[in-house]
């Protein structure tokens, strides 16, 4: 059987490919979620900061891939620098980021159709499960026929969901009420209102921050596929366009309803809470079409992050830090193997729903918590390569941007909390247990050297004391 010609991904597709890996279902919750921490001042002040975080990983990452087109996947970089176990790290850590989130996209998918159909409103049930395995088996089907295929097909969905989203800001701007945005513009009068705020700014922007860093994951799909790019720059123009777009959607979503409801009435609002402010602004078709919309964006957000773990396994096999069965083609060039594997873990983690109210908010806190570690290590490879260069053209200025970037993933790791690191190094254990596998394919001796050993010993212990914390009912799950 003739293998199908490569294709290649073009500009406009990567952008897509940003856009449409960020822009799931945080977006349609936000504004709520940010009126029970904050009023539009301090908001505005912790966009500015988000912002400014975001875009220095975003510049790392365009300054590696014209610095180092040769490597591929956000992996690659600690792994030159740091090693073939650190690239391990880093990749495997992204890989459960990837799948762990479709276990969230299906929750909120399932809630968001309850809206047509109260059958699946809980998003939890038996029906919801069952539909929503469907949807994960039918996008693993569909990317199994070629990953450039679907992420041409990722580019029209992000177009159709990005409509609902234009028509609500669109109407904002028309109904904003000066007056309504600027009576309580500090929160100086919130703690009379809001229990869950203190009328502190700073506090209110810490709040914020916590919401808000969430709604940027994926802004690297860009560079996940950079391999399969019609120009390797393209990778790194797409993340800075996809990083600006998403910034001009987040905030113009999340702030113009303060000119039109209380923070009050936003924070009670309820969810997904774009849906509901727009019925109060329009009507009942304003309900139907964010309903609509939020569904197509889900299902591309799910797309592209069933892309992208299958793209992360398989650069992962071709560099040698996992089996080769993960690296093994069909005919389309997609990753067979690796694409079934991940949507066997993710029925498996869908039947957990029916046994615990709190899957969606655990697989999404972990989701965050182990792709932060990736962001790091990109930082760090952005430090180390500047200071290498230091007296080249521009190197200071870009080991400028690195250390911002390392500070502020720091900041957000130490924000997801203690609890959701050690559960991460868990799901690292069995990953170990691939990488020696690799490596004995390689043709080395040693299952790991002695410093991997030492580095799997603390992640064990870590593990350990993770699985201690559960049983002891200090985490829950």
């Amino acid at each position: 059987m003739s293998e199908q010609p490569v294709k290649k991904i073009g500009l406009f597709a990567l952008i897509a490919l940003v856009v449409s890996s960020s822009i799931g279902s945080g977006v349609f919750g936000l504004t709520s979620d940010l009126a029970a921490a904050s009023a539009p001042g301090p908001v505005l002040i912790a966009w500015v900061v988000v912002g400014l975080g975001i875009m220095m990983l975003a510049l790392s990452l365009n300054n590696l891939i014209n610095k180092e087109p040769e490597m591929e996947g956000i992996f690659s970089y600690p792994e030159k620098q740091f090693g073939p176990f650190a690239g391990f790290i880093s990749g495997w850590g992204y890989w459960l980021s990837a799948w762990l989130g479709n276990v969230a996209f299906a929750t909120i998918l399932m809630s968001a159709i309850g809206y047509f159909f109260p059958i699946f409103k809980t998003g939890q049930n038996l029906p919801s499960i069952l539909v929503a395995s469907i949807f994960s088996w039918g996008l693993t089907y569909f990317v199994n026929r070629g990953v450039e295929g679907a992420a041409a097909i990722n580019a029209i969905v992000t177009v159709a969901k990005l409509v609902p989203l234009f028509v609500f800001m669109v109407i904002g701007i028309i109904l904003f009420k000066g007056h309504v945005f600027t009576q309580d513009f500090w929160g100086n009068l919130s703690t009379n209102v809001m229990a869950n705020t203190n009328g502190n700014v700073m506090n209110q922007i810490k709040g914020c921050l916590m919401v808000m860093m969430w709604v940027f994951v994926g802004v690297e799909g860009a560079s996940m596929l950079s391999s399969r790019a019609e120009k390797k720059s393209d990778a790194g123009k797409a993340t800075i366009l996809g990083l600006i777009s998403l910034l001009i959607v987040y905030i113009l979503a999340s702030v113009l309803p303060y000119g039109y409801l209380t923070q009050a009435e936003l924070a009670n609002i309820k969810q997904p809470a774009m849906l509901y402010i727009f019925v109060e602004m329009v009507g009942k078709w304003g309900g139907w079409l964010i309903g609509i919309g939020m569904v197509i964006s889900i299902l591309g957000s799910w797309l592209s992050w069933t892309m992208l773990p299958a793209e992360t396994t398989l650069l992962m096999s071709k560099q040698q830090l996992l089996p080769k069965s993960f690296g093994k083609l069909n005919k389309f060039k997609a990753p067979t193997f690796s694409l079934i594997l991940t949507a066997i873990l993710i029925q498996i983690f869908l039947f957990t729903l029916l046994f615990t109210s709190s899957a969606y908010n655990f697989a999404l806190s972990l989701c965050t918590a182990v792709i932060l570690i990736c962001y790091i290590f990109i930082a760090l490879y952005q430090i180390s390569y500047s200071y290498q260069h230091i007296n080249e053209k521009g190197s200071k200025g870009q080991l400028l941007i690195g250390i911002l970037a390392l500070a502020f993933q720091l900041f957000g790791l130490i924000m997801a909390g203690l609890s959701y690191l050690l559960l991460c190094l868990i799901a690292y254990i069995p990953g170990i247990y691939f990488y020696g596998k690799a490596r004995k394919e390689k043709g080395e001796k040693d299952f790991l050297t002695k410093n991997e050993w030492l580095i799997t010993g603390i992640i064990t212990i870590g593990a350990v004391i993770g699985i201690i914390l559960i049983a002891t009912g200090k985490i829950s799950v």
